[in-house]
């Protein structure tokens, strides 16, 4: 039983982040979930844009496109569903044998809608449809305009992975939209299996943020660096366990609605200093997932440790309670990666259609 195996065993299932088109037709994708290595794939725009311009693997069939007339972002599109695709294949028989419970691939909406609700739901509906496989998760931003879309589309049937979530509060409201969306299917007559969610809550990025607060302090606060991100989310984990516990949800599961589990994202270590696979032993627990980056995937399955790792609550309440005092705002700190998670990711977007328009110009003259 390999690292990742283990973790499996402990309730967490690991998700890739990463996709690209080469891994998905030589083998390498089909290995992993057979070795159990992997369970899910995440993508997003930065990743897409690595996968695309770095590589020659799309040249072929985006000149294809080029030639045949099309603009950069339908030529995008068309090659983001098609990698989606190939994998929620390869992942179909990991989804059918657990049930539903995992095998899915996620695929953001476009970026720039990130404070458009109507825009949002008409594309995740749009993308589903497009898809076209029951094991895709479409990608909503936790912001303010997402979370109506998060409901509508849980309604609508649409699986949906809810992103960039920092903040606790935040993370409420996102497992409200959810039993919301189920309520309104129940409302409807509609029925709640087959609808899944899972709910992204970023670690190593509050990290970054508060380290960066604290070198500033003069030493006074160097005990606590690295601590944030871990302790923010162990209590949303308390604040996950409540909601899973409440008639609320309770009454919902007993009509056949499944646990919106949290995914732990960002997880790959940015401080050199710290243990490559910090934000994955320091996380583990049931009904969770942690979509790793190779990097990540890589160093877990040769020195990983598997232990419930997400139960010291008091260390947690501790550690943000000491940040307080030392001046350091969680809100202040989760309000502003938020923001520039969203900016982050649609220049990501303007990069990456950027970067397609380049080829597609290079590929068929004078377009």
């Amino acid at each position: 039983m390999n690292a990742t195996q283990r973790l499996f065993a402990a309730g967490q299932s690991i998700w890739y982040d990463n996709i690209e088109r080469r891994l998905l037709h030589n083998g390498e994708m089909a290995g992993m979930i057979a070795r159990g290595e992997v369970r899910g794939v995440t993508s997003n725009p930065t990743i897409f844009q690595k996968a695309i311009v770095e590589s020659q693997d799309y040249d072929a069939r985006l000149e294809a496109l080029a030639r045949a007339g099309w603009d950069a972002e339908r030529i995008f599109w068309q090659l983001a569903v098609e990698d989606i695709q190939a994998a929620a294949d390869l992942f179909r028989p990991l989804y059918e044998e657990s049930g539903g419970g995992d095998g899915y691939v996620s695929l953001e909406v476009n970026p720039y809608l990130a404070h458009d609700a109507e825009g949002t739901l008409a594309e995740a509906k749009q993308l589903w449809q497009r898809v076209d496989r029951p094991n895709l998760m479409v990608k909503i931003p936790a912001t303010e305009a997402g979370l109506p879309a998060v409901t509508a589309a849980i309604a609508a049937g649409v699986n949906v992975n809810v992103t960039l979530i920092f903040a606790r509060e935040r993370y409420m409201r996102v497992m409200d939209a959810y039993l919301c969306g189920l309520e309104e299917r129940l409302a409807r007559g509609l029925p709640l299996e087959g609808v899944a969610s899972v709910a992204s809550f970023f670690v190593s990025r509050v990290d970054t943020k508060v380290d960066a607060r604290l070198l500033s302090l003069d030493g006074q606060g160097d005990a606590l660096l690295g601590k944030a991100a871990i302790a923010n989310a162990r209590l949303a984990y308390a604040d996950f366990k409540e909601v899973v516990a409440s008639e609320r949800f309770q009454a919902l599961e007993a009509r056949g609605a499944r646990v919106q589990r949290p995914l732990w994202a960002s997880t790959g270590t940015k401080n050199k200093k710290y243990s490559d696979v910090l934000y994955v032993e320091e996380l583990i627990g049931p009904h969770t997932v942690n979509t790793v980056p190779p990097h990540t995937l890589e160093a877990f399955l040769q020195h990983g440790r598997v232990r419930n790792s997400l139960e010291d609550l008091a260390g947690a309440r501790q550690a943000l309670a000491a940040l307080e005092e030392l001046g350091i705002s969680m809100d202040e700190v989760t309000d502003e990666l938020e923001r520039e998670g969203v900016k982050a990711f649609a220049d990501a977007f303007a990069g990456l259609l950027a970067a397609v328009d380049e080829r597609r110009k290079a590929f068929s003259p004078g377009a």
